[in-house]
């Protein structure tokens, strides 16, 4: 039987200061982190043409856009190389003048509270595009690739970077990582696991803002199966058990599933990426004037955090803090 009349769902929705009272999701500030690409050269600020709203940046002209994070209220920002050399093993990656390493210096010198978490791949430095060693029948190697991504995640560590997130998708990593980081005394840096990725069709804006398509075949033979879902979570308990800090689902948007299972099953902090096509969807919609694209990329960073992710990764960062430092409600 309904309840109505006595019963008005309506009721608590009448105003804003009601809708305030009883909203049981709260997106703020400190929940979001900005990744962002950091290029050779000087006085460089270029917009990232797939990703309007989004730059490639020279380390230069980092603190500049750290004076504007840090007064949003942002905790921290993600960083991608972008490097003019690459060679078949990606050692720019770790190259102790490489350029996410002196990134990370001048970040620190100019705003040693922001977190620095640097992304732990070789796609961005390989000729090839891929994650790591390829063999010579043309696959990756996965316990080869382990040494190279201990080096830069220790050579990162050594720079300034309180986290590392690797997100390679090579097995037994977080355990490489985090028994290379404690040899040389960083027992201190977390790791962020890029826990369950996918290989998915959304990244690629990000593929040329970083300049790391495959230069042949694909990642489907490291990256999941956009099909599964208990092997997410298996992949979730291994970078546990190998002493992950924190462990992030990618990208978000077709994966709030994964992401609200995740948060049901395991109490560490839970990160969301909210990936570079999902963001240019939004961009190319608006600029159709299809949607009303501040509103929409708002309610799409809440339903992630809804689903029960934690921290969200988002190319929204600094135009969402804009927003809620306005009083934003939907």
């Amino acid at each position: 039987m309904s309840e109505f009349p006595r019963v008005r769902m309506r009721r608590l929705r009448v105003t804003e200061a009601h809708r305030r009272l009883v909203r049981e999701t709260h997106l703020s500030t400190a929940d979001l982190i900005y990744p962002l690409f950091v290029v050779e050269g000087t006085g460089i600020q270029r917009e990232i043409a797939a990703m309007p709203g989004n730059y490639h940046w020279s380390v230069d002209r980092l603190p500049y856009l750290m004076d504007e994070i840090a007064s949003l209220g942002i905790p921290g920002v993600l960083l991608f190389g972008v490097p003019d050399a690459k060679d078949e093993v990606g050692s720019s990656a770790y190259a102790e003048d490489g350029i996410v390493q002196r990134a990370i210096r001048a970040i620190k010198r100019s705003h040693p509270d922001l977190l620095v978490i640097t992304d732990v791949c070789l796609c961005e430095y390989t000729s090839h595009g891929h994650c790591g060693v390829v063999g010579s029948d043309g696959q990756v190697q996965n316990d080869a690739t382990l040494a190279l991504l201990q080096r830069t995640a220790v050579s990162h560590a050594q720079a300034g970077a309180e986290i590392i997130a690797p997100s390679d998708m090579m097995d037994g990593r977080i355990g490489a990582i985090r028994a290379a980081l404690d040899e040389h005394g960083f027992e201190q840096v977390a790791i962020l696991a890029y826990a369950a990725k996918y290989a998915s069709g959304f990244y690629g804006p990000f593929r040329e803002a970083a300049g790391s398509a495959p230069q042949f075949g694909d990642r489907r033979a490291y990256q999941m199966d956009p099909a599964n879902r208990r092997e997410a979570l298996r992949e979730i308990a291994l970078d546990v058990a190998e002493g992950a800090d924190m462990v992030m689902v990618k990208p978000a948007l077709a994966y709030l599933d994964i992401i609200r299972e995740t948060r049901d099953r395991f109490d560490l902090p839970l990160a969301a990426y909210n990936v570079s096509g999902e963001y240019s969807m939004v961009k190319a919609a608006a600029a159709n004037g299809w949607i009303d694209g501040d509103r929409i990329a708002m309610e799409i960073l809440l339903g992630i955090k809804r689903a029960g992710a934690d921290l969200i990764l988002t190319y929204h960062a600094l135009e969402a803090a804009r927003r809620l430092k306005e009083g934003w409600g939907l």
